[in-house]
């Protein structure tokens, strides 16, 4: 690398967990930690270095050094919390409704400390979809454990097309986003989710909500650094699909606190 270039942003990205499967053998008999494909991309089209975060086991017997996640926090630019399984309700204070809406306690306790690490070092986080939910619930705030039967409503926010379900969504008047967007108004975004912000957690502005049935769809918190939370997928909007919202400016405000 040249020495006149200009060191790329270094931004982490957390790792979906998945479980060892019960009688399972092979690779799925472990633990994986992962990252979806499309997110990561659509951060490094931005000349931009990604790496996942592992979560770090303190009493794990493959515990070789004493890594901690505020030194990802410290070493990093930024962090992009992906989306995946439901945020555990038991994090806010609930028991789940339904067994299968139990949510992964283990990951939820990883990322709400590197979120913490991350705003403790005033460095910025972007959250997507399950990413938003858990910003809310690590500072104060609840979910809706099911959106269908808590709170029915005319959008279909789950969906068979999974990655084609879109609906339109409003910006809040003198929101964060609405600058971004030049006093745009809103528009189409994919959104896949069953769950939804509830109680705002603690200095929580609404951003964005569904133009249809109101329910939360972007939140920022109002502190000293930048934290941001989409509930739509904007790694699934492209070029090709001019009639959706184009997540640009999001990103750009995001690398841009990442530079400082």
């Amino acid at each position: 690398m040249s020495f006149g270039r200009r060191r790329p942003l270094r931004i982490g990205l957390s790792a979906r967990i998945f479980h060892p499967e019960q009688g399972a053998r092979g690779i799925r008999s472990k633990t994986l930690q992962v990252l979806e494909q499309s997110v990561a991309q659509w951060v490094t089209a931005r000349d931009v270095l990604v790496l996942m975060i592992p979560s770090v086991v303190q009493d794990g017997t493959l515990l070789r050094s004493n890594i901690r996640l505020r030194d990802y926090a410290e070493y990093l630019d930024g962090l992009l919390l992906q989306g995946g399984a439901d945020v555990s309700p038991k994090a806010y204070g609930e028991e789940p409704l339904k067994p299968e809406w139990s949510g992964d306690p283990v990951r939820d306790a990883y990322e709400v400390e590197l979120l913490h690490e991350f705003m403790e070092a005033r460095k910025p986080v972007l959250g997507i979809c399950r990413g938003m939910q858990l910003i809310n619930v690590a500072l104060g705030g609840s979910l809706w454990q099911d959106l269908p039967t808590q709170r029915p409503g005319q959008v279909a926010h789950e969906h068979a097309d999974y990655d084609r379900n879109a609906h339109p969504i409003a910006f809040a008047e003198g929101s964060q986003i609405a600058k971004w967007y030049g006093g745009a108004a809103g528009g189409r975004v994919i959104s896949i989710h069953h769950q939804a912000v509830n109680r705002l957690g603690r200095d929580i502005a609404v951003e964005a909500r569904a133009e249809d049935d109101e329910t939360v769809e972007a939140i920022r918190w109002q502190g000293r650094s930048f934290v941001y939370g989409v509930q739509w997928h904007p790694e699934f909007h492209t070029s090709a699909q001019p009639d959706l919202l184009d997540c640009n400016p999001i990103l750009e405000a995001f690398l841009a606190a990442a530079r400082g």
